[in-house]
């Protein structure tokens, strides 16, 4: 067995690697490093018999002490709901507007309304209401259902077109592309888009709109929320804006889909949500 290199300025030995001249020297571990280390080893053992630790065939060592973090979270959300009883218990016996009329209420249902919308409705219509192409801003003026407090309450409870409610708000455009020629449908989308643009006003679609489409949208373009028929006059495109988008929604018109929150959430928690959206800064 050769003997071991040693290095000849300080007499370690070495472990027989060498890069470019340099040698490795073989000096032991710090005692202070060894013993965390073994204490560390013995801390994660300790921590796997007092803990949830490893998986077995169909379940996981539980732990000594029979810590759950599952049920841990369920008692933090019991706790606050019942902090919050007294709160919900005054929002469940009145009605939107006299919440809206009491200032600490309010600013209750506000945060609990932020809440519910985040987790329910912001997928669709953006962080704060800010809306998106096929889905409406809830922060703005124009309310294609109406945008008072009851309004909104309605819409919330019973949603638009959907199966679910028998309640559920309706509203059904004619496909045009079924009636009209490609001439007759470019002329509408021309007077429709001359309520807003310098787009020439077109006297053909003039007559065709006020012969189909007034009734529903009016002769100005202003719509009517009790129809469900959006305004033309005020450059808010729920599908697309430009001519080709407007010639698109007449010849074969998409009518969006609401869900009803009646029965998914609880009924504070639509008040809630009602008061939050009428407070976005659109609420009539």
């Amino acid at each position: 067995m050769s003997a071991k290199e040693r290095d000849h300025v300080t007499g370690v030995e070495t472990t027989g690697h060498e890069w470019d001249g340099i040698k490795e020297l073989n000096n032991p571990l710090p005692a202070w490093w060894l013993y965390t280390f073994y204490v560390c080893i013995a801390f994660a053992v300790l921590w796997w018999v007092l803990y949830p630790s490893w998986p077995t065939s169909s379940t996981y060592l539980g732990g000594v002490l029979g810590y759950d973090q599952r049920q841990d979270v369920r008692d933090r959300l019991a706790e606050a709901r019942e902090a919050q009883g007294a709160w919900r218990s005054r929002i469940a016996e009145q009605d939107p507007a006299a919440i809206i009329a009491d200032p600490e209420l309010l600013t209750f249902a506000v945060a609990g309304g932020e809440v519910a919308f985040k987790e329910n409705c912001a997928p669709c219509h953006g962080l704060g209401g800010a809306g998106q192409l096929n889905y409406p801003t809830l922060a703005d003026d124009a309310w294609i259902w109406g945008g008072t407090v009851d309004d909104i309450e309605y819409t919330v409870r019973h949603g638009i077109r959907n199966a679910d409610d028998d309640d559920a708000r309706y509203a059904d455009m004619p496909a045009y592309g079924d009636m009209f020629d490609a001439g007759q449908i470019e002329a509408v989308a021309d007077h429709v888009l001359s309520f807003t643009s310098d787009t020439p006003d077109n006297a053909e679609g003039a007559t065709l709109f006020a012969e189909n489409c007034a009734a529903c949208h009016a002769e100005d373009g202003g719509g009517d929320p009790t129809m469900g028929a959006p305004a033309l006059n005020d450059a808010i495109w729920l599908y697309g804006e430009g001519r080709d988008a407007v010639i698109a929604q007449v010849t074969r018109p998409r009518q969006g889909v609401m869900p009803a929150w009646q029965g998914r959430l609880s009924d504070d928690e639509i008040k809630m949500l009602t008061v939050y959206v009428h407070s976005l800064g659109g609420g009539q």
